[in-house]
């Protein structure tokens, strides 16, 4: 049953409220419980597969952004935080509470599988169970780790004994006989995998025929950590650790645009010229990186490529460091605006933003003439790692892997926020969904982050010198209403980067969940590598460009 058959149990997409969406769920509704983005429908946990196909085939929502699990003292609550890819201002929530004696519900992996990886974190992290799951064992933590670390009840002193069997060799009944296939282990320390991830191989001749990420070798706590820190000044710091790929400031602005959506504080239009400037530098300064490093994955030219990419970066990174005193990790955002203003002399500032921007289409003409011009990688890269636009959807690729198979989204336009929609430029998409494809776009918006950058430069120069505010006046202490609910996200450089908070009242948040772009992209590495070849499957890992950091958090 399509949408646009006039039917009394589906609903106008392009219309839809959350009176439509609550009639087209029925009896399967128990409650509403709307959060600050989107109306929220409690549903029963058995229920969750019915409410998601009628919210995907009737109601649009094709894009499952982020879950979330969460413990209260009464229930256990798994959060599907929906969207639409050609509307992701169009928001709904499923929340689903199971009891704390037996915390088990449907799986929406038949639904969107994303889900697969996503429901896997909360059983592994949160302890919630998710019935007809595919795979659900843990992801982040070993399989022989005892006790779910966010739940009420986790004894932190607890010693983790692994037993011996623990250690016997995995792969002994695969050894056994005489088999056809060969496991292969890629990582975790290995210069393809751009970080510690270890990819569990199973190759038929020279044919990849499964491949598993093995993730959680960089899980720092972040999320825990931002639990711990009060909203004005002890989370903004930890951000910039996410991706750390020179992109701190696009991740600042993740938890900048959620807190104060949550603490409806305004930022001066003054301080949104500044902020977009800067995040289009860092993602340049990120786009230049994994450009570099993808050539070297695929052909190996070190001296060349390698060291353009990062001859420009480092360009970027000086502009970067004079506006925020530091090269890696920016602390420049505050809650409300910047911390300061632009540096003294601003002329020469400036000079230095133009003088780059100057250079920069003959540096692009160049990594066109030795990149994508290259027939090696061209052979390597042309139909290899498809990524099918509708395949793309289901595991919520975002960023660069999506407009690489010609999904036209990108936040900064769909969801506009800072000083975008009052800008000219264009989002870039590509159809090929190949290797070749996404390294494309990220060279083209390299382009259209210069356009940009060079827009909020002419701004700043003539802006009065008396309207220069630059950061709005903000409580010294933000304590918003107890059980408050908010999901904002912003376009980082490797996609959708949101950020759920739920408020308990207290200068610090109940609960604060990181959806990492990384995360879910890195799990469409089997639908680019099965069937192809080793150095296919290493092609596709660099074009997906994730950081470990941001995977694990």
């Amino acid at each position: 049953m399509s949408l646009e058959e006039s039917q009394p149990d589906t609903v106008d997409a392009e219309a839809a409220t959350a009176e439509d969406i609550e009639a087209l769920l029925g009896d399967s509704v128990l409650d509403r419980d709307d959060h600050l983005n989107a109306p929220g429908f409690v549903v029963r946990p058995d229920e969750v597969q019915d409410v998601l196909f009628a919210l995907r085939d009737e109601a649009g929502y094709d894009h499952l952004s982020c879950v979330t699990a969460q413990e209260y003292e009464d229930r256990y609550e798994s959060i599907y935080h929906l969207k639409k890819y050609d509307d992701p201002t169009d928001e709904v929530s499923v929340v689903v509470p199971t009891p704390t004696d037996d915390p088990v519900s449907q799986s929406a992996e038949p639904v969107y599988r994303t889900a697969d990886w996503h429901e896997r974190e909360a059983y592994d992290l949160v302890g919630v169970e998710y019935d007809d799951h595919p795979d659900l064992r843990r992801i982040l933590l070993p399989e022989t780790w005892q006790g779910h670390p966010l739940s009420r009840d986790y004894d932190q002193d607890r010693p983790q004994i692994v037993p011996l069997r623990e250690h016997a060799n995995p792969l002994q009944e695969d050894h056994a006989g005489d088999g056809d296939t060969m496991f292969l282990n890629i990582g975790p320390h290995h210069p393809a995998t751009h970080g510690v991830l270890h990819l569990k191989t199973v190759l038929d001749g020279e044919q990849v025929v499964d491949v598993e990420s093995d993730i959680g070798y960089l899980h720092r706590c972040e999320e825990q950590i931002c639990q711990q820190g009060t909203y004005r000044y002890q989370i903004m710091p930890y951000p910039d650790r996410w991706d750390y790929i020179s992109a701190g400031l696009l991740n600042e602005w993740a938890y900048a645009r959620v807190a104060e959506d949550l603490a409806d504080i305004e930022v001066p239009e003054y301080a949104q010229v500044i902020r977009t400037m800067g995040a289009e530098l860092c993602r340049i300064a990120a786009h230049m990186l994994a450009v570099g490093t993808f050539a070297l994955d695929v052909y190996g030219d070190f001296t060349a490529i390698f060291m353009y990419s990062v001859r420009d970066r480092e360009k970027v990174q000086n502009i970067l460091e004079e506006l925020t005193g530091q090269r890696l990790m920016f602390n420049y955002f505050r809650l409300g605006g910047v911390v300061w203003d632009l540096p003294e002399p601003r002329e020469d500032f400036f000079e230095m933003i133009r003088d780059f921007l100057d250079d920069l289409p003959e540096a692009l003409e160049e990594y066109h003439d030795m990149i994508s011009a290259n027939e090696i990688l061209q052979v390597r890269t042309v139909d290899t790692g498809v990524l099918p636009p509708e395949v793309a959807k289901s595991y919520g690729a975002t960023g660069p892997v999506a407009r690489g198979s010609g999904i036209d989204y990108d936040l900064r336009r769909d969801d506009p926020y800072g000083y975008y929609d009052e800008l000219d430029w264009d989002v870039v998409t590509e159809d090929g969904c190949d290797n070749y494809s996404r390294l494309l776009v990220r060279l083209r918006e390299v382009e259209e982050s210069a356009k940009i950058i060079e827009q909020c430069v002419d701004l700043l120069e003539d802006w009065p010198e008396e309207e220069r505010t630059i950061q709005s006046n903000v409580p010294r202490t933000i304590r918003p209403d107890d059980d408050t609910e908010v999901y904002r996200a912003v376009e980082g450089a490797k996609g959708e980067l949101g950020i759920y908070v739920r408020a308990d009242g207290t200068e610090k948040p109940a609960r604060f969940k990181i959806r990492s772009p990384c995360f879910s992209n890195l799990q469409t590495l089997p639908e680019m590598s099965n069937g192809e070849y080793i150095p296919d499957l290493i092609a596709s890992l660099g074009s997906l460009d994730i950081v470990l950091g941001e995977v694990d958090r």
